[in-house]
């Protein structure tokens, strides 16, 4: 099953490994790093501010839509997975 990251991008759902807020992201230096080291693997999906980021094995989205929204899909597509 494929989730929708928003901007017409789907992922299969089994390549995610983590989705976070952006928000909350941005006040751990931890993940600052992260991004940092991981720059050329960063694809933007809005055009304007990023409500989250999709960590997948080989690239690292910025989404319009919000975790809890992404969350849910990942949810509904591990459900049908099983």
């Amino acid at each position: 099953m494929y989730i929708h990251l928003g901007d017409n991008f789907v992922v299969p759902s089994k390549e995610v490994v983590m989705i976070l807020d952006r928000q909350s992201s941005l006040e751990s230096p931890i993940v600052d790093e992260f991004f940092t080291k991981q720059q050329d693997k960063i694809v933007e999906l809005s055009s304007g501010d990023a409500k989250s980021i999709i960590v997948t094995f080989d690239k690292i989205y910025f989404s319009p839509l919000s975790s809890g929204t992404l969350k849910k899909r990942a949810e509904i597509a591990l459900d049908i997975d099983l």
